[in-house]
């Protein structure tokens, strides 16, 4: 049997977005690779067949279990999840360690091919992350961003500190799937199988607000002006449209602000005007639930990629995000499959526009369309991986450098 490839990352049935970005991307890479094993080792609430749940982050050296395993597994390529909460250790104080057991888990297995793709890489980087990122690409073979600008950036930021900026960066975007588009006449049923049709003077036309609902995600931004926004359409379509506002809350952190999310869309369909339902976004109902709107708002004021973002783009549904903001905008800009917003009154002037203009969505939705099949399918970023486990393999047997070049 081949060498397998090993995921280091949270796994399902942890309610994490990183959890099940490796569920899919896990998916995709052994639809690939049929001939090897792709295994997980994850954190302790991992589960599933080839799933190792032995992180456990209550222990200062929770790495060295990992290292052991990963040395009998005897892999063929070692690809890690990062996001800084992920690995971070918190002594009896509180005190983090800075990801320092993380660190020391690369040094602890050099000796196999690393690639990691750190899930968060902000244009504009804190010293602790700067530092952070130069310590990562000095230790694996290959580091994968998810955007051109995140590259650019990177040189900018590690010149303007007097650093030699790493060349062993690969741009590979969010993978988003190929196989979850519905046709519009497929709609009723899924707004069957929702149990949306027992809903009395559902509109036939939705906006949705779909996904975790967290303290970034700014549904207040748009349920503040919804009914003033329904009215406008009403007026110039004739058609009925209605806010739909699905998800659930994740973090307790963020109950203070899930809760005036969710009182405001209970105002509004307490008027006849929005929908809240409540459901866990992950899986195809996560995809269904995008499927009967017409359009998606994401109103996101801290995103540096996005799981939300990739399934819309999965769907092919016309969108509208907040900008400047990182990934969001960088995809907005490729795709050519979304409008952007910068203050409340050109969301507003967007949300109207869209939902009066057919013509408008369609376009939107056919750019989406080419997008997800030349750019971001999942089956296109999987081949993007075998090309860095490739040059990370040739990397750790030859012991020279990956050398890629820079973005500008």
């Amino acid at each position: 049997m081949p060498s397998p490839i090993v995921m280091i990352s949270s796994y399902p049935p942890r309610l994490c977005g990183i959890a099940t970005f490796c569920e899919e991307a896990r998916e995709f890479i052994k639809k690939r690779h049929a001939e090897r094993d792709v295994l997980v080792i994850s954190h302790t609430d991992g589960d599933g067949d080839g799933v190792f749940p032995i992180i456990d982050m209550s222990q200062r050296d929770w790495w060295r279990p990992v290292a052991a395993k990963v040395r009998q597994l005897q892999p063929y390529a070692v690809h890690f999840e990062h996001e800084y909460g992920l690995y971070e250790y918190h002594d009896s104080r509180g005190a983090g360690d800075g990801n320092e057991g993380f660190l020391a888990l690369l040094d602890a297995i050099s000796e196999f091919p690393i690639v990691v793709e750190p899930h968060t890489v902000h244009g504009r980087l804190t010293d602790f992350e700067a530092d952070f990122l130069y310590k990562l690409t000095q230790r694996a073979d290959v580091v994968l961003f998810k955007c051109h600008y995140q590259k650019w950036r990177l040189d900018w930021s590690f010149h303007g500190r007097g650093w030699e900026t790493p060349r062993n960066i690969m741009v590979i975007p969010h993978g988003a799937r190929p196989d979850r588009r519905w046709t519009v006449k497929e709609v009723p049923k899924l707004r069957k199988e929702l149990g949306l049709d027992k809903i009395k003077n559902l509109g036939t036309h939705l906006v949705g607000l779909i996904g975790w609902i967290q303290s970034n995600k700014r549904w207040d931004i748009l349920t503040n002006m919804w009914e003033e926004i329904a009215a406008v359409i009403k007026s110039k379509t004739d058609q009925e449209w209605d806010l739909l506002a699905a998800g659930a809350m994740r973090d307790v952190n963020h109950r203070k602000d899930y809760e005036k999310y969710k009182h405001q869309v209970d105002v509004l369909e307490s008027k006849g005007l929005a929908h809240y339902y409540e459901f866990i976004p992950r899986g195809e109902q996560y995809y269904k639930m995008m499927a009967v709107c017409d359009f998606i708002v994401l109103p996101s004021t801290d995103e540096t990629q996005s799981g939300t973002l990739a399934r819309i783009i999965a769907l092919n549904k016309p969108y509208i995000t907040t900008a400047p903001m990182e990934g969001l905008t960088a995809q907005t800009l490729e795709s050519r499959g979304g409008l952007l917003f910068t203050n409340r009154e050109m969301l507003r002037e967007h949300v109207i526009n869209l939902a009066c203009n057919e013509g408008l969505r369609m376009e939107l939705g056919n750019n989406l369309r080419w997008y997800l099949d030349e750019v971001v399918s999942w089956e296109i970023v999987a081949a993007q991986y075998d090309q860095a486990y490739k040059k990370a393999r040739t990397a750790s047997k030859t012991n020279q450098p990956v050398v890629l070049p820079l973005e500008f």
